[in-house]
């Protein structure tokens, strides 16, 4: 099993597998002996990488090694792994029960089709009582499957759960390993820092793996003074790389190593052109240095792939340990108001204003902090926001409260919000959440005792600072979407999407050069090639231009569209033709094989779009198998409109490669036959109560719009305003949109939410447009709830 110097040939690992051998217990029996070995081996090194690992990739690596060793020793099924990470789930399938969408019933469809799991689509339907109690329990994988279903294996089960409950599957998996492995593999206490020190020595550096807002100095300053080393003994000293500092370090290696002193290099990663030189400092003070000599280094984990500057030798050679803030709402909220004191809480001269808005402060900081964790529905785009921005605003809140007689809320929203945690934000709606966050926080309100910070979290009365996290403990409601202002499906959305993305990750770990095993299963090579003969087939020829432009009576504005969205088509689906006609050439061995086709073939057989289609299409978050249906149907809907260019009955918005285009030549025509100027227009937007079918014709003005969904909450048809979102109806699909363009100045903003328009669930630089919809409640609370149209789901 072990070929330790093949797998990591490096000074800490070797370490940690003599280290292996010695802890496993000694047995008379060999094959015993055996046992206790690759347990002690297995489990030591799945410690020493996970120590190294930040928290939302530990699951991935844990899975890997998990299916891995099942595989080695026959007891899982490789095709049955296969569904699990590929889920090659069937499209255009409609569901026939309530609770399960037509995603999950292409996936039941998909699985129905393999030996072990025939008639389950027959089951789930004929029992679709007892399989709707399953579903919609609130833990599913804890719960006995219905009927003989709960019989089957461990992963067979996983496979119906991976259709049936996305989000739940990082749970589900977590359960897995406990029950392949045992518990000691998905237990989340980390080592502490002492443990893992005794594994160091003066060949063995440990690095910290920085992360925001956490500061691993002060572990390892405790562990000195616990051993007689700090600052004032002159035996540990501490180097800030980054300004001209390198001479400085080299000089505190040298006599660190020759005395036996401890060395902390902080932000290694800000001095690239220094690394190879540290490289060799540390490779020549490995051997002969004094026992007691050891380094400490920091540094800032690469911002992509090709960003990594730490040399190999550093990394193989050092223990590596990441420290991450801590999560959830209860622990942001104590932190931030960790920064400050009794002393802090008794400077103002006008006490209950300041204490009240410190308080806010923290809460405000705590949340658009943590709000990150729900992807883009909590932020279009990441930002650092760190602690700094936190002390700063309450020294800001100090010297206003102290310069004026009334509070200046007004200034102080504006300070907060557009400067110091402003300063940060680039995307416009994500300025608008958080300026909402702060007038819903920071407002006169506050002073008379009745502010909500959240539901069932009133802003608290005048305490002193043990009282105020005292209060936190007692007062704050289960960490929930709702602390944040959030529905509950936000949560489900998330955990789908980051079920999906472990997936995808050990899918793409899988060994690439075997085929699944025995059984006589398809082989790379062939399933690509099958798919590949697919796709040639079902494209059609390109769009005749010039036959097309031969053909318009008059070049109206939705004809200059339809033109330009076939040309776009043209350029991606010859693109399409060529590298799949080049890498099936490549396959016969016809042609060499270069580094494109290997990609190509890569990309087929992961099921993922590939880069050089990707660069020519529009945003999609869909993988391969979905894309191209979903390409089949754009082809169609252009082929339609091209027949007579009249503009479709209902327009499919999504469909376009550039959606502003119709959006705007709808305002164009409205221009030219009203004769307005087209600076002074926009769009109006009437939800109508209808669906695609409902319409035979276009408007006499404007255009029907169709295929937009809802995230973040819903719309209600009879009552013709947005509303909340049921429970696990993540997206639900909007009616038909009547669109019509009007003077700027005749529109309706009263009761309304601006609502962004975005091509995908990514939002961010997806963003189309903005619709103004009709809303009884106040807009903020959409806006705190991440309320978005999306074309794509």
């Amino acid at each position: 099993h072990w070929s330790c110097s093949k797998v990591f040939p490096s000074g800490a690992f070797s370490l940690v597998f003599q280290k292996a051998i010695e802890r496993a217990p000694p047995d008379e029996s060999l094959a015993a002996r055996v046992l206790n070995l690759i347990d002690s081996i297995t489990f030591s090194v799945f410690q020493y990488t996970t120590r190294g690992l930040f928290e939302c990739d530990k699951l991935t690596y844990t899975a890997q090694v998990t299916f891995q060793i099942l595989l080695m020793h026959k007891e899982i099924n490789a095709v049955e792994l296969d569904f699990l990470l590929r889920y090659p789930a069937q499209t255009r399938v409609t569901s026939p029960v309530d609770f399960l969408s037509n995603h999950s019933w292409g996936g039941i469809k998909a699985l129905s089709s393999m030996e072990e799991f025939r008639n389950l689509d027959r089951d789930i339907e004929g029992s679709a009582k007892q399989w709707k109690k399953f579903v919609e329990s609130e833990c599913p994988e804890k719960e006995k499957f219905p009927q003989e279903w709960k019989n089957k294996s461990a992963l067979q089960r996983l496979c119906i759960m991976r259709a049936i409950r996305p989000d739940r599957m990082t749970y589900a998996v977590r359960d897995f390993v406990e029950e392949k492995l045992g518990s000691k593999y998905v237990v989340g206490r980390s080592l502490d820092f002492a443990t893992t020190f005794e594994e160091s020595g003066p060949a063995t550096p440990m690095f910290f793996i920085l992360s925001p807002g956490v500061d691993p100095l002060k572990d390892v300053e405790k562990q000195g003074k616990r051993l007689g080393y700090t600052f004032n003994n002159r035996n540990f000293h501490n180097v800030s790389l980054g300004q001209g500092q390198e001479v400085v370090a080299e000089q505190a290696l040298d006599l660190a190593a020759k005395e036996g002193h401890w060395v902390i290099l902080q932000n290694i990663h800000l001095v690239a052109k220094w690394l190879s030189s540290l490289e060799k400092k540390l490779e020549q003070h490995s051997e002969g240095s004094h026992q007691d000599f050891r380094v400490f280094i920091s540094a800032e984990p690469a911002p992509s792939f090709e960003g990594h500057i730490i040399p190999q030798g550093i990394l193989e050679n050092s223990i590596k340990i990441t420290n991450e803030a801590p999560t959830g709402m209860h622990a942001n909220l104590h932190k931030a108001l960790d920064n400050f004191n009794q002393d802090t809480l008794e400077m103002c001269t006008r006490e209950h204003e300041f204490k009240s808005i410190l308080f806010a402060l923290c809460y405000f900081h705590a949340v658009v902090a943590e709000r990150r964790k729900f992807g883009p529905q909590g932020w279009n785009r990441s930002y650092p926001f760190n602690t700094g921005d936190l002390t700063i605003s309450v020294n800001v809140l100090y010297n206003y409260l102290e310069a004026s007689s009334k509070v200046p809320y007004v200034d102080l929203r504006y300070l907060f919000g557009e400067i110091m945690y402003g300063g940060h934000i680039t995307d416009d709606w994500d300025r608008r959440l958080c300026r909402t966050y702060l007038e819903e926080f920071i407002k006169p309100e506050m002073l008379e005792g009745e502010l909500l910070l959240a539901p069932g979290f009133p802003l608290p009365a005048n305490m002193d600072y043990n009282g105020y996290h005292q209060y936190i403990d007692d007062a704050l409601p289960p960490e929930s979407p709702y602390l944040y202002g959030l529905h509950p499906n936000a949560e489900i959305g998330f955990l789908t999407q980051t079920s999906e993305k472990l997936f995808r990750t050990v899918l793409e770990m899988q060994p690439r050069d075997t085929s699944m095993g025995d059984g006589g299963v398809v082989t790379r090579e062939e399933m690509v090639k099958a798919l590949l003969e697919e796709m040639l087939e079902k494209l059609m020829d390109e769009f005749n231009i010039a036959e097309l432009v031969a053909k318009v009576e008059e070049r109206t504005p939705y004809a200059v569209v339809a033109f330009q969205e076939c040309e776009r088509m043209n350029i991606l689906t010859s693109e399409i033709k060529r590298s799949l006609k080049e890498l099936d050439l490549g396959l016969k061995g016809e042609l060499t094989m270069t580094s494109d086709m290997e990609n190509l073939q890569n990309a087929l057989f992961l099921d993922m779009v590939p880069e050089s289609w990707t660069k020519k299409a529009y945003p999609s978050t869909a993988s391969l198998g979905t894309w191209f249906a979903d390409l089949l149907t754009r082809i169609k809907e252009l082929e339609a409109w091209t027949g007579d260019f009249s503009l479709p009955s209902t327009v499919w918005l999504a469909g376009f490669f550039n959606p502003q285009s119709i959006l705007t030549a709808i305002m164009q025509c409205a221009a030219r036959k009203n004769r307005w100027p087209l600076d002074k227009m926009t769009l109006q937007c009437d939800v109508t109560k209808k669906n695609r079918d409902d319409f035979a014709s276009p408007p006499r003005e404007g255009a029907y719009v169709h295929g937009l969904f809802m995230e973040g909450a819903r719309w209600d048809a009879q009552a013709g305003i947005i509303t909340d979102a049921r429970l696990k109806e993540l997206t639900p699909a909007m009616p038909v949109v009547f669109l019509k363009a009007i003077p700027a100045d005749k529109q309706d903003l009263c009761n309304v939410y601006p609502c962004p328009v975005y091509r995908t669930r990514q939002r961010g630089p997806t963003y189309v447009w903005t619709f103004n919809l009709k809303t009884k409640e106040n807009p903020s609370k959409w806006v705190l709830a991440g309320v978005a149209l999306l074309l794509q789901v």
